[in-house]
């Protein structure tokens, strides 16, 4: 989620960065557990395709997630692919050490915006939170290997559990991460609940409230609104969007929130649009079958992979430069 526009991938511009999440949010959240080797396998296909950011997993207690309980593998193995920029989560401190002593690029924080979500994902109020997040600040400023910090504001747009949240407790959230130091703040739509009016208003706001810090757009198509809000948060400066192949994915710990955003849906949508991914879509296709292997009979989704490319269809950076 901590890329910014401009970056290159292999040489090449890209104009908006796709930051896979699937191997973390999309596999949390399953009743089984994907084998290691296929993790790696999976990862290592996801970045043969061009994706350049992955969060590969999450520094959990195993008790809680035993999805999550190689983690530590997982990374290792992923920190060896070259260009990748390698992200995993951490709820907490000792989370936080776990990944950083694994060697990620990258630790994100979940901080809630519901007080109800908070209690129940991290079993800490928004605030305790934030205590936590600068604590791992510290944590790696002390460090001698750089690492970025980043945190998705959970449930900004709303909570299938205490329903409403309040929009300038939101933005009273991104400014107190902001001056606990971290990196990147985006706004995470962790149930379904944004529309598009919504999204153009509040990354607006971020924007204004913490500036150049303002992040990533992780939308749910729990509602059909996935793409929708992609293109609305495009519209207002938004260049980092989360997506997990297949559809893949939703947070545990709140009801009703299944469905990231597919990421092959996602990176059609933008280089249609003019705007380069350097993803190639039939590599991101073929990555499918690690996860049907895998994961035999486990939904997935996607309405580009089954439908096909269009016969007209033209990479981004293809027509730009005919």
């Amino acid at each position: 989620m901590s890329s910014a526009m401009g970056e290159r991938t292999d040489q090449q511009q890209i104009d908006v960065i796709v930051s896979e999440v699937g191997p973390r949010d999309g596999l949390q959240s399953l009743h089984r557990t994907m084998p290691t080797e296929a993790k790696v396998r999976w990862i290592e296909a996801l970045a043969a395709a061009g994706l350049r950011e992955i969060e590969v997993g999450s520094f959990v207690s195993p008790k809680l997630l035993p999805q999550m309980a190689d983690a530590t593998e997982v990374v290792a193995a992923a920190t060896k692919i070259a260009g990748l920029k390698v992200l995993a989560l951490a709820p907490n401190l000792k989370g936080a050490e776990r990944a950083l002593a694994s060697g990620v690029h990258v630790i994100s924080m979940p901080v809630s915006a519901s007080r109800a979500h908070s209690m129940s994902n991290v079993r800490m109020t928004p605030e305790d939170a934030v205590e936590q997040v600068r604590q791992v600040r510290l944590l790696i400023d002390a460090h001698v290997r750089a690492t970025s910090l980043e945190v998705g504001i959970s449930t900004a747009f709303g909570c299938s559990i205490q329903g409403d949240v309040d929009e300038d407790y939101v933005m009273q959230l991104a400014v107190m991460l902001a001056e606990a130091g971290v990196d990147s703040i985006g706004l995470s739509d962790s149930v379904g609940y944004a529309n598009p009016t919504q999204v153009r208003r509040m990354f607006t706001r971020l924007r204004a409230e913490i500036g150049d810090k303002a992040g990533a757009g992780h939308f749910h198509n729990t509602r059909g609104q996935g793409l929708a809000n992609v293109v609305a948060a495009l519209e207002v400066g938004v260049t980092t969007f989360d997506a997990s192949q297949g559809g893949l994915g939703g947070c545990p710990y709140a009801p009703g929130a299944t469905g990231n955003i597919v990421t092959e849906d996602l990176v059609f949508l933008l280089e249609s649009m003019g705007l380069r991914t350097g993803i190639d879509l039939e590599k991101l296709f073929a990555a499918r079958a690690i996860l049907h292997e895998a994961l035999p009979g486990e939904p997935i989704y996607g309405h580009t992979p089954e439908a096909g490319l269009p016969k007209n269809f033209v990479y981004a950076r293809e027509h730009r430069n005919s």
